[in-house]
C-alpha cells in the first residue's frame, strides 16, 4: 500500500509553504493534513497556589516551551507577583529565549539559552549551579530534567503551569489516511480515547522513544520513528519511509530502544562535572 495521505497530529502551520512538511508534499506528491490531538490548558491561580511554590524564593527560571512562559507570566500577573530584574532565565533553545521578549525587555535581563539538546541545557545550568532554580513544566512531562537536577544535587523546585488534555477528534476520519504522525505519549492516549486499536488502520510514525513506547505498549505497531542517526527530524524520517514504501520495499516495524540518550546522560551525571554523554557546548545570550 502506497502512502498518499498523511495526518500530522499538530496544529496547521500559518503558512503551509514554509512548513518543513511542504517538502514532503512536493517531493512525494502526497497530501498532508494537520489536526492537533491534544491541547494545553494553563492551571488556575488556585491550582498554582496549591503547589506551595514561592516564585520569588528562586533566582532563576528554566523554560523549555512557550506554553510555560505564557502561563508563568499569567500566573505572576494574577498573583500580583513582580519579577525582579535580577531574575535569570534558562531556555533550551534560542527561539524559546527570544519568545521572552513578549513579556520582558530582553536586553536588560540575564537570559541564557542552550542548543536544543538535553545535555547542552544541563551543561548550561551546571555553569550556574549556585542559583536556586524553578523548573517550569506542563503535566504530563518527561522525567529526565527533574531526575538530572536531583542527581546533580542543585537547589531547585518544580511548578506545573499547564496540563495536557485531549483535543476534539470527532471530525477526524482515520480511514482517510495511510500514515498518522504523533509527537507525544499524550497524543497516543488521546488517539486511543477516541478509537479502538482494532479500528486504527493507518501506519503510525512517532517522534521520541517515549511516544514509541506508549504506542507499542498499547498494541500499536510503529512503522517510522525520529530522531535516529539516519533520521534526525520527523520530516527526514517521513522522507525515508515514504520513499521506501512507495517504491515497493518492505519496511520492518520500529524496535524500542532500551535506554534513551537522555537517561544515559543522567546515569553519567556528577555534581559540577560533565557527564560523558555531553557533546554539545551550551551557548549563552542576553545581558
Amino acid at each position: 500500500m502506497k502512502i498518499k495521505n498523511v495526518l500530522i497530529s499538530q496544529p496547521a502551520p500559518v503558512v503551509a509553504e514554509k512548513s518543513p512538511f511542504n517538502e514532503i508534499v512536493l517531493k512525494h506528491h502526497v497530501n498532508v493534513d494537520f489536526h492537533p490531538f491534544i491541547k494545553l490548558e494553563g492551571v488556575s491561580l488556585k491550582e498554582f497556589r496549591g503547589q506551595r511554590v514561592e516564585i520569588l524564593e528562586h533566582s532563576a527560571v528554566i523554560f523549555t516551551s512557550r506554553v510555560t512562559i505564557d502561563n508563568f507570566f499569567r500566573i505572576c500577573e494574577e498573583a500580583r507577583i513582580t519579577i525582579p530584574e535580577t531574575m535569570k532565565y534558562f531556555c533550551n533553545t534560542e527561539a524559546i529565549a527570544l519568545y521572552l521578549q513578549k513579556y520582558i525587555v530582553y536586553r536588560k535581563r540575564k537570559i541564557f539559552f542552550a542548543e536544543g539538546t538535553f545535555s547542552s541545557l544541563v551543561e548550561l545550568i551546571v555553569k550556574h549551579k549556585d542559583e536556586k532554580f524553578l523548573l517550569t513544566l506542563s503535566e504530563p512531562h518527561k522525567p529526565e530534567m527533574p531526575m538530572v537536577l536531583e542527581k546533580l544535587q542543585l537547589k531547585w523546585n518544580k511548578v506545573i503551569l499547564a496540563r495536557t488534555v485531549s483535543a476534539d477528534l470527532e471530525a477526524v476520519n482515520l480511514d482517510k489516511y495511510d500514515l498518522v504522525v504523533f509527537y507525544s505519549p499524550s497524543e497516543i492516549a488521546s488517539l486511543l480515547g477516541r478509537f479502538s486499536v482494532e479500528t486504527i488502520h493507518p501506519k503510525i510514525a512517532v517522534f521520541g522513544n517515549g511516544t514509541a513506547r506508549a504506542a507499542v505498549e498499547n498494541g500499536l505497531t510503529v512503522s517510522a520513528m525520529a530522531p535516529t542517526p539516519e533520521a534526525p527530524s520527523m520530516t527526514k524520517a517521513l522522507d525515508i519511509y515514504i520513499r521506501r514504501i512507495n517504491s515497493g520495499e518492505e519496511v520492518a516495524p520500529v524496535e524500542l530502544q532500551e535506554k534513551t540518550t537522555d537517561l544515559a546522560f543522567i546515569e553519567n551525571a556528577k555534581r559540577g562535572k560533565r557527564g560523558r554523554s555531553i557533546k554539545a557546548v551550551a551557548s549563552g545570550g542576553g545581558k
